[in-house]
């Protein structure tokens, strides 16, 4: 029987945070030289395993040669990608509604864009773990995080779902016994999750 699911936030709760249209949007908005994505390719894995802050990775990334704009600027614009997906919230509350139900995150997210978008968009009302890349030294789609989310939850993966957008992080969920939802719509998701007997 099903206890625990498993979320992933950008592309399933929310947008995402700084993935590479984002990037290619504030490249734009900033006029960023063309070896901007070079410069991030090599500090993504530490930024979203928490081992660099937002501004350690901007000071390398972006403010490596003086710019005509602050790093508040940039972090700000950073920030205002950020938007929900309503029905997936809608999704979520009803979800939360059901206290026989635990909702957790299982996402790939640096620190303080994972901190900032919480907060934002008040997630602690629906989940009550959050098993972040950036504070289990792991990312999916490698095996490491969602094992470590298991022992954290203290959860049998038999009684877990995971739904995430990318099927590439499924297949470890899989792997493991977790079921697996892709998500692509919040209609979908909520009849996915009807027909398991979960809404």
């Amino acid at each position: 029987m099903l206890d625990t699911i498993l979320f992933d936030v950008g592309g399933v709760i929310l947008s995402n945070a700084w993935d590479s249209a984002e990037r290619a949007h504030a490249a734009a908005h900033f006029s960023l030289d063309a070896d901007f994505e070079s410069r991030h390719a090599p500090l993504a894995r530490d930024l979203e395993r928490g081992r660099l802050t937002l501004d350690q990775y901007l000071a390398q990334a972006v403010f490596d040669r003086p710019r005509d704009f602050s790093p508040a600027d940039f972090r700000a614009f950073m920030e205002s990608c950020s938007v929900a997906k309503p029905g997936s919230l809608a999704v979520l509350a009803r979800l939360a509604a059901n206290r026989k139900l635990r909702l957790a995150i299982l996402n790939n997210e640096g620190l303080d864009l994972n901190a900032y978008r919480i907060a934002k968009f008040d997630l602690r009302r629906y989940f009550s773990a959050f098993c972040s890349s950036c504070y289990l030294d792991a990312r999916k789609p490698d095996q490491l995080i969602y094992q470590r989310a298991l022992g954290i939850l203290q959860a049998d993966p038999a009684q877990c779902l995971f739904t995430d957008d990318r099927e590439e992080n499924l297949v470890p969920a899989r792997a493991l016994g977790l079921r697996a939802i892709r998500f692509q719509t919040a209609d979908q998701l909520e009849s996915d999750l009807t027909n398991l007997g979960l809404l």
